[in-house]
């Protein structure tokens, strides 16, 4: 069995679940493992995490981007360049690979957690339960991989800060948001430190209780948005994008064409090529089937392949081999839809090792079930040994919709943002308790506020270094040197 890490004589509890198959794993007591933080933290201290200094070596922020562009489709390029463009605070979403090379500069507690690797604010929200209870949780995993804890939470506060900057807040309010964020990070980790290994795998966030919660918090028109949000997200499913995204031709329901965003696949190959091409896919959702849990397989196979398409999803993910594929169940009116996504090896794999799974959607999908309260039913992997372009790749697979929803990051009030930042602080710290040593970290975060401030100085550093880097992209595409399509 593959690995998520390498169990050592300081790894934690959680090596047993986690290290390969035979390894024996000590079991250190609740003494040793707030030893084992209060180690780390005379080793690392705390105050060093507020350090960014960009490396002399530091690589051309566009020749990063360029190399990760090599491997992706050449005509979508040009659009994930004019999503980045639009502002810094998307240019930061989509340079999660530069960030990764900053932070395997910066000091590290020792501390492994499974990481996010993507752990900015808009890779939180909400989604179904397969209870059909709507959740807060992270939800991109395209970049996770066993890591250093601190490195999500950079990347999460420095995306609280560009995004306060970005909406034109106060300074003190910029620095209210980081410091909350930070704040419910460290609160939550000293609360998942004192209970029992079962009550922290069953926590999570039912989006009622925080409605409840915080309802007293919000003025009314932050509560009418909120409620508005929540409602849009319960009707975004299968039905609503069967309705949003497909048409009937000749009697046949097709995902017709949006190109270049949605491209049927059709229109990617010959006449003759179709038949043949369908051939395979339905092969290969055979195979994905395999990677499901029995009951799922067997709710899969109760769907036939009707069409397929080609999707441009995100704005780091843009020019990476994304897929839509419409099931259908018992007629036409019982749409599945899934998403079949390209899974690369992971920005964070060059600075920690390769990943200990052979197939990187298979990585994706442990990380997330690692990481998220509850996960989607149908997420699996595949490999596919040559594509339209004659490669071999993996993807993973998910329902392309399910109650997904997200914040309206433009349209908060600093108040807001700061209540939104506490979700997603205490949001990781349960996904980072799930595969770390939770009582190790608290102990290293300590009761006082000494991480926290870290965390604004670094977030101020960084997002300096990501407002240069922005505007050297800018030039770059003003110059000519670099194609960009916007409005897309």
């Amino acid at each position: 069995m593959a690995s998520l890490t390498t169990a050592t004589d300081t790894d934690g509890p959680a090596g047993a679940a986690t290290s390969p198959a035979g390894t024996v794993v000590p079991h250190l007591s609740v003494a040793e493992r707030v030893a084992r933080g209060k180690a780390a933290r005379a080793e690392v201290p705390r105050a060093s995490h507020a350090i960014f200094t960009p490396s002399p070596e530091r690589p051309d922020p566009l020749e990063v981007l360029e190399r990760q562009a090599a491997t992706r489709v050449p005509e979508l390029v040009p659009i994930r360049y004019g999503r980045m463009l639009v502002s810094p605070f998307t240019f930061y979403r989509g340079a999660a690979m530069i960030m990764a090379g900053d932070l395997a500069a910066t000091p590290r507690s020792g501390l492994t957690v499974q990481c996010c690797g993507d752990a900015h604010l808009s890779n939180f929200g909400v989604f179904a339960s397969p209870e059909r209870r709507l959740v807060f949780d992270l939800n991109d995993f395209d970049e996770t991989l066993p890591g250093p804890w601190e490195w999500d939470l950079k990347r999460l506060a420095v995306s609280m800060l560009i995004a306060a900057i970005n909406n034109s807040f106060a300074v003190k309010d910029q620095e209210r948001i980081v410091l909350a964020c930070a704040e419910a990070y460290r609160d939550a980790m000293q609360g998942f430190a004192s209970i029992s290994n079962l009550d922290v795998w069953y926590a999570h966030m039912d989006i009622d209780d925080v409605l409840r919660d915080l309802g007293p918090q919000l003025n009314p028109g932050m509560a009418k948005r909120t409620e508005k949000t929540l409602a849009k997200a319960r009707t975004r499913d299968s039905m609503s994008a069967f309705a949003k995204l497909t048409e009937t031709v000749d009697g046949r329901v097709r995902i017709f064409d949006q190109a270049p965003l949605i491209v049927p696949l059709d229109k990617l190959v010959s006449d003759g090529e179709r038949e043949q091409m369908y051939d395979e896919l339905h092969a290969l959702v055979r195979r994905y089937r395999e990677t499901l849990e029995f009951d799922r397989r067997v709710l899969v196979e109760e769907f036939e392949l009707a069409d397929f398409a080609r999707k441009v999803v995100g704005v780091g993910s843009v020019g990476t081999r994304a897929w839509i594929a419409l099931m259908l169940g018992r007629d036409e009116h019982d749409p599945l839809f899934l998403q079949i996504k390209e899974a690369e090896a992971s920005v964070f794999e060059p600075f920690l090792g390769p990943s200990g799974f052979a197939n990187h959607g298979e990585r994706v999908v442990v990380g997330q079930r690692l990481m998220q309260a509850s996960s989607d039913i149908f997420l699996g992997w595949l490999h596919i040994d040559s594509g339209l372009d004659g490669q071999a790749r993996d993807f993973y697979v998910r329902q392309l919709r399910d109650w997904k929803g997200s914040a309206e990051i433009e349209q908060m009030i600093p108040k807001g943002m700061a209540a939104y930042g506490r979700l997603c602080g205490w949001t990781l710290a349960r996904a980072h308790a799930r595969s770390g040593d939770r009582i190790a970290i608290a102990s290293y975060l300590g009761n006082g506020s000494s991480f926290d401030r870290a965390m604004l100085d670094f977030a101020n550093a960084y997002a300096e270094q990501n407002e240069r880097d922005y505007r050297r992209l800018t030039k770059a595409v003003s110059s000519g040197k670099i194609v960009a399509q916007t409005g897309l």
